[in-house]
């Protein structure tokens, strides 16, 4: 009797997707807000190349699960290397999930949507929440407190825990401020303030090369001088020296310029 041999069960394997199909923003300010928090954060911990900072990413946070996800419109995962990703699978990145996690409100976004998130990032251990309404000038931020994000009750002039920057609401606009105290600014702010550093060094360049010319002038002033002075030196003692073998030939002739 010949043993016929079962093959194990192949497990058919399982495909995140990378996008779930929605655009990143809906609108231009919303889009301006998400670039100008990512890419500032990307500035502020450029150093640090253990954080990892993503815009619109797709999260999951569970194995097996391809509906459990959330693409916030910018998150920062501390102990995580910086590089490219398809998407943020938890279970391949030693089970660290984002402690931080930005939302931009727009017109499309709903109340049942925004409860539903702040549930999932209160599950999956966001440690703050931070969601900021353009349009209204409103920012609202959660921290989690014994396993639950809660409301932070004065939100103006607030420092994040973990990014230590600093959010200050105007009459119209929201400012963060960096650790250090300069602002957060967009690629264009950015660039003009780089343009200006480098006028300014241009002006000092040329400053200091007006300064080294005028130095140099000064040098050949001075030479100048000395060498004139050294040539009158040279007369002079010549001119004295004429005088006195003058003087030696007359009184070789016997005659003394004193008793003429």
């Amino acid at each position: 009797m010949v043993q016929q041999l079962i093959p194990p069960e192949i497990k058919p394997e399982i495909i995140y997707p990378d996008s779930d199909g929605n655009p990143m923003s809906d609108n231009t300010k919303q889009y301006e807000w998400i670039v100008k928090i990512k890419e500032n954060l990307e500035i502020l911990f450029a150093p640090n190349d253990d954080v990892f900072i993503a815009g619109d990413l797709l999260w999951y946070p569970v194995e097996g699960s391809v509906k459990t996800r959330q693409a916030p419109d910018v998150m920062v995962v501390f102990g995580r290397p910086k590089g490219d990703r398809g998407s943020y699978k938890q279970w391949q990145e030693n089970n660290i999930p984002p402690q931080v996690v930005f939302e931009i409100l727009s017109p499309g976004n709903t109340t049942k949507e925004m409860a539903k998130k702040i549930l999932f990032y209160q599950r999956y251990g966001v440690e703050e929440y931070y969601i900021y309404n353009p349009d209204t000038i409103e920012l609202t931020g959660f921290i989690l407190e014994q396993e639950c994000l809660e409301a932070i009750e004065d939100i103006n002039n607030w420092v994040s825990p973990r990014l230590d920057i600093r959010f200050k609401l105007t009459a119209d606009n929201l400012e963060i401020y960096y650790p250090h105290g300069g602002k957060f600014l967009t690629s264009v702010e950015l660039n003009q303030r780089a343009e200006k550093e480098y006028q300014r060094a241009e002006q000092e360049q040329q400053r200091a090369e007006q300064e080294k010319q005028r130095a140099e002038q000064e040098q050949q002033r001075a030479e100048q001088e000395k060498e004139r002075a050294e040539q009158e030196k040279q007369r002079a003692d010549q001119e004295h020296k004429n005088y006195q073998d003058l003087l030696a030939k007359l009184a070789a002739k016997g005659i003394d310029l004193n008793n003429l």
